[in-house]
């Protein structure tokens, strides 16, 4: 059992409040999922011919400042980072196969927790309540941002078995379920290029999906074959970089609701998760439909 919340702001002058109403959707989860939870959100893009990642050392006194300084020297690029607690973000003047190739040679033991222009995951093993205070949640502004509560069935409890999972530029994946066939897909991915960090099923989900937004899909194709593909239960939310899904299986045992106003979409586990969205009286809510998705995203 698995906590999911999503908020998609259709409202872009409550940007600047997508923390603070998003922190108490996280920790109302927290019942459904107290080992560990995190979230990605999206938002301060860096522009083309930049990529933003967000990283990670085991270390916490870890010298991000020289990986920085070693990074812009050997690869003549402009480069800006800020931290948040033990996750760091680097903002480079480079493409993403330059940037991973550099670390994986010069910088392997540092985790790459997510790759776009515009998205961030933070997660941590712990309760909702301390991770969202551990990384300022509340005080974070972005567009859409979906989150992750967790208690584990498939792996071990750690911060990198935690959700959300990132396998692709801008894209991310939370999941309540279990998926069946996870270990035949994971390794016709391999094959395909798309690279695993844990042996969770969930991230094979999100490799999944990477592989076919490569392929040209476009998100809904992508969604259109993972009901063909993907064996198991599932209610999945997918972040991308203009929008995001949410998407059921065909039996839909997991549980999920959607709400939407002229101003936000929101998704939950459970309708209690959205009790304190502004105008959530008067929202449409309904529960979304088994072998089914819904897309809600900006034009590109």
């Amino acid at each position: 059992m698995c906590g999911i919340v999503g908020l998609y702001l259709k409202n872009p002058e409550l940007e600047s409040r997508i923390g603070e109403l998003f922190e108490p959707m996280l920790i109302a989860m927290t019942e459904r999922g107290p080992d560990s939870a995190g979230f990605a959100i999206y938002g301060d893009e860096v522009g083309d011919g930049w990529t933003k990642l967000t990283l990670r050392h085991p270390d916490e006194n870890y010298d991000w400042e020289a990986l920085a300084d070693t990074l812009r020297h050997q690869l003549r690029v402009e480069l800006t980072w800020m931290q948040n607690a033990n996750v760091t973000v680097f903002k480079v003047g480079s493409d993403e196969q330059t940037i991973r190739d550099w670390m994986a040679e010069s910088a392997a033991d540092v985790l790459i927790l997510s790759v776009g222009q515009s998205i961030e995951i933070l997660k941590e093993v712990g309760l909702p309540e301390k991770i969202a205070a551990k990384f300022n949640l509340k005080n974070m502004k972005g567009s859409h941002i979906i989150g992750h509560t967790r208690m584990a069935t498939e792996s071990a409890v750690t911060m990198e078995g935690s959700h959300p999972f990132s396998t692709g530029m801008d894209l991310c994946l939370v999941h309540n379920g279990s998926l069946s066939n996870h270990n035949r897909l994971r390794e016709n991915l391999k094959r395909e290029g798309i690279t695993f960090e844990t042996e969770n099923d969930s991230e094979v989900a999100a490799g999944y999906l990477t592989w076919r937004l490569r392929q040209g899909d476009s998100l809904k194709v992508a969604l259109e074959h993972a009901l063909e593909d993907l064996d198991g239960f599932f209610t999945f939310t997918i972040g991308t970089r203009n929008g995001f899904a949410v998407m059921r299986d065909p039996i839909a045992c997991k549980p999920a609701v959607l709400a939407e106003t002229d101003d936000y979409v929101a998704m939950a586990s459970e309708y209690q998760a959205l009790t304190t969205l502004p105008g959530i009286e008067n929202a449409k809510v309904w529960e979304p439909e088994p072998a089914t998705f819904y897309v809600w995203e900006r034009s590109a």
